[in-house]
């Protein structure tokens, strides 16, 4: 007959007890580097999404101006504008693109494209999952920080480990870096303010209690 199968149980309790403070070790051991202060310079230019509302203007012919939503499936109807595809362009060249259908019925046409309701394409959307007070998506804008996003969001929940947040950059293809919510919010730590990119995923874990 086996051992004791009392001293087997704790034996696998110990076991595991063992493995899983070893996984913790190694976690805490793995630093990735902080995130850059500012974000690389770029000439940005706002890219049109699905959910977006735009207000097409056409000189001197103000029966073909109005504004339009853009569709889930990104395109946009007007008069004398049917099925254009408006997702993944900049304001300038849907712009462009208006007064080729136009020229057919409107001779030169002048059109002008302003964006009123900001959505933007999902690759370019910040995304906040975890333990914020209310996870979810916001449009990317040009010198949008992460302060800006936690205003947001509300905040931290009260299980929040906000000094081991992590924002995965898709822009520097998936990489990983680490922020300090914690100092940001808690304690006002200016320092710990980073830039966002578009794209950009903040992963904000649970405390380990």
């Amino acid at each position: 007959m086996s051992g004791n199968p009392r001293h087997s149980i704790r034996a696998a309790v110990a076991g595991s007890a063992f493995a899983a403070a070893v996984l913790l070790s190694a976690c805490g051991s793995t630093k990735l580097p902080p995130a850059p202060v500012a974000a690389q310079a770029s000439d940005y230019s706002y890219i049109i999404g699905a959910g977006d509302s735009v207000n097409i203007i056409v000189w001197r012919n103000p029966e073909l101006s109005m504004a339009v939503p853009v569709r889930p499936d990104g395109k946009v109807s007007a008069p004398l504008v049917d099925e254009l595809v408006a997702q993944g362009k900049t304001p300038p060249e849907l712009a462009r693109d208006i007064e080729k259908k136009l020229s057919t019925f409107v001779r030169d046409p002048v059109v002008t494209v302003i964006v009123t309701g900001f959505v933007g394409p999902f690759t370019e959307q910040i995304r906040v999952v975890g333990e914020a007070a209310r996870p979810l998506f916001l449009p990317y804008k040009q010198k949008m920080t992460l302060l800006d996003v936690m205003i947001a969001v509300g905040g931290l929940t009260d299980f929040a480990d906000g000094n081991r947040a992590v924002i995965q950059r898709t822009s520097d293809g998936n990489k990983q870096y680490a922020v300090r919510l914690k100092d940001l919010i808690k304690r006002g730590d200016t320092s710990a303010n980073v830039e966002m990119r578009p794209g950009d995923i903040l992963i904000i874990p649970q405390g380990l209690f």
